[in-house]
């Protein structure tokens, strides 16, 4: 394998997201760091988890609200500092949206998977990307687009409790919320707070019965022509936050109707790069229903190791350097865990639906975490820290800082 081409992950978010920011960059830093492959981070400002590993080769701060000339005048000059051109990998919906809507400027210093600012709006907008799905004939949970209290008032008319509230798109105020709804009363409260942000970005979706163990992943790397080199499976087992969160406990496990399903949805949009997507299985009619679509590095790609090391990542890295992918097999029951699972867990556990038993059980066959690593240690150190900060400012309140 060739590793001489660099790659610069490129992991600024929002500052709501909290120590989660860009958290599938240091899953790229670790896999092909330990390659030789030399990796580079351009990442928010401060000390985070995710720029703490040694793996990196160097670590540029940046504030991508800063005037989009300066912030690709930045680019250009980390691109020529490097000598060549460097792979670019967004790891957070906004690098993505950035990359996309700057492709003809940044395509002179960088290789990336070429996806058009419209597509990437049908897929992340998840009131667009339900519409998209159901044109293409993919299986999506009813959605419904209140644009008034009006419409949210003619959606209770048919309406069936608990139903989930998200956000719409993740680039706007409320775009990554995702919660529970089990009252009208409760809808309309969480509906007047997102008028009142200025911005109406709330969609109504079905909710649909089912455990974490209903949630199932898939992460896929696609060439230019929109062909797959590889997808992987898996689902959730825990979420953090709980029941409607990310992935912080997931298994391996295989799946082609969710393979087959992915291929054929992203093949039909004409999508090209890096993606995860997330189902959830419902039992009433038999389909796996797509929840989201994320066009970029995932956060829990790790879990989808095979016995040799190759991953998503490396399966991007061999694609955009023209170097053949081998054939991969994940092995069945792997399980990777990010540490939130701790929290989550506990509040599992208080809300009596985990023994300590039925954890320690479902701990087996865990073979990597998120932030902690034998030879990568400083990440998990950082995120203690940070994870310590947020207790301590729950407990004393918003004026410690």
């Amino acid at each position: 394998m060739n590793t001489s081409v660099p790659v610069i992950v490129f992991s600024c978010g929002f500052p709501n997201q909290g120590v989660l920011r860009g958290y599938g960059a240091l899953g790229v830093a670790r896999s092909l760091g330990r390659l030789g492959v030399p990796v580079y981070l351009i990442a928010d400002k401060g000390l985070w988890p995710s720029s703490a590993s040694r793996y990196w080769k160097r670590v540029f701060p940046w504030d991508l609200s800063a005037p989009l000339d300066e912030s690709l005048r930045f680019l250009q000059d980390i691109a020529r500092g490097l000598g060549t051109r460097a792979i670019l990998l967004a790891s957070t919906d906004r690098t993505a949206v950035f990359v996309a809507k700057n492709t003809g400027v940044l395509e002179e210093n960088f290789i990336f998977p070429k996806v058009t600012p419209e597509l990437l709006r049908l897929l992340t907008n998840k009131s667009e990307m339900a519409l998209t799905a159901k044109a293409n004939g993919i299986p999506a949970p009813e959605t419904s687009f209140p644009q008034s209290r009006d419409d949210v008032v003619k959606f209770l008319e048919g309406a069936r409790f608990p139903v989930m509230l998200k956000g719409a798109n993740p680039l706007l105020p409320f775009g990554t919320i995702k919660e529970i709804i089990n009252d009208p009363k409760q809808l309309f409260e969480r509906f007047d707070q997102g008028a009142a942000a200025g911005h109406l970005n709330l969609i109504l979706q079905e909710y649909i019965p089912g455990g974490d163990g209903s949630v199932w992943m898939c992460n896929g790397y696609f060439n230019q022509d929109s062909d797959c080199l590889a997808t992987f499976t898996g689902k959730k087992l825990r979420q953090w936050p709980p029941h409607a969160g990310v992935a912080c406990l997931a298994v391996c496990e295989p799946n082609e109707t969710v393979t087959a399903t992915t291929r054929r949805f992203l093949k039909a949009v004409g999508y090209q790069g890096l993606v995860g997507i997330g189902y959830r299985y419902d039992a009433r009619d038999g389909l796996y229903k797509v929840l989201d679509v994320n066009p970029r590095v995932s956060g829990v790609f790790r879990l989808f190791v095979a016995a040799d090391g190759m991953d998503i990542a490396r399966v991007a890295y061999l694609g955009l350097t023209h170097q053949d992918v081998p054939p991969i097999a994940i092995p069945p029951g792997r399980k990777w865990m990010m540490e939130e699972d701790f929290i989550s867990a506990f509040q599992y556990a208080m809300q009596g639906k985990l023994t300590f038993k039925q954890w320690r059980q479902s701990l087996r066959g865990v073979q990597e975490w998120l932030w902690l690593s034998r030879d990568d240690v400083l990440p998990f150190v950082v995120w203690c820290w940070r994870r310590l900060g947020d207790v301590v400012q729950r407990i004393l309140g918003p004026s410690t800082s």
